[in-house]
């Protein structure tokens, strides 16, 4: 049975009195433990397949399946790292990220011990007690992760979660993510625009259309890991993909023009 299934899936929005359709029956599917990784143009719509599938959004046309049941728009289902960390400003990074742990009332003596075992993980050892304000977008970023994992989902929802970090620190993210991967058997979606971060992560890729976005590839990675993107199949494969967005790509230059 598939951990999530999205099924004929299409959503469409009112701008100034207009109908934008973003989504067009998309389908896919991903097994439980899987890495699944999505690219697409920007503004094609990937983000809102997350708001939907989370619950956040209600789904116009078409279903989404957790464990083989529909979600008919609840939320809880998944731990979910939008694109803005959404820190709360007057709590400090360790009230910030106690906050899932505190909802469902567990024991905060546990989770304070977690979570400074992943704050020293993550490089922000020493900020337990800083302010959103007092710290840099990257360092946000990786708050706002470790928040998302403190949750205690099964299931993940990655928007982005690297997007604001220099090459060198997301490197080291992206390893310390796969660790955490591995240990916790966790079934990861992410929505990355970095083709080589999408290869070295996932066990699959899927590649979405130019708005109305629909699925145009769906690309296994089946190398062991750790990769290293040198790697001739990965050359070949990320050669492929950037064909694929390549083309989706001069479809919104086009649209836009």
């Amino acid at each position: 049975m598939s951990k999530i299934r999205v099924q004929d899936l299409s959503h469409i929005f009112m701008q100034n009195g207009l109908q934008l359709q973003v989504l067009n029956k998309i389908n896919f599917s991903i097994e439980t433990g899987q890495f699944v990784a999505l690219l697409g143009p920007s503004g094609c719509g990937k983000s809102t397949l997350f708001n939907i599938i989370s619950g956040i959004v209600a789904p116009q046309v078409g279903e989404i399946y957790y464990s083989g049941k529909p979600i008919e728009s609840k939320t809880g289902f998944f731990g979910y790292m939008q694109q803005k960390d959404l820190l709360l400003p007057w709590r400090t990074v360790l009230r910030n990220v106690l906050i899932g742990p505190e909802i469902k009332k567990e024991s905060l003596s546990d989770a304070i011990k977690e979570a400074q075992t992943l704050l020293m993980q993550l490089g922000l050892e020493g900020f337990a007690q800083h302010y959103p304000t007092q710290l840099s977008g990257g360092m946000r970023q990786r708050v706002a992760l470790i928040r998302t994992l403190l949750f205690k989902k099964d299931t993940l929802l990655l928007d982005e979660p690297f997007g604001a970090l220099d090459a060198m620190t997301r490197t080291m993210m992206q390893s310390i993510l796969l660790d955490i991967w591995d240990k916790e058997k966790q079934t990861i979606l992410l929505i990355t625009h970095d083709l080589e971060e999408a290869l070295v992560m996932a066990d699959k890729i899927f590649v979405l259309t130019a708005r109305p976005a629909t699925i145009k590839a769906e690309v296994d990675v089946t190398l062991p890991r750790p990769r290293n993107i040198t790697d001739t199949e990965l050359i070949r494969l990320k050669k492929d993909l950037y064909e694929m967005l390549q083309v989706e790509m001069e479809k919104v230059f086009d649209v836009e023009s």
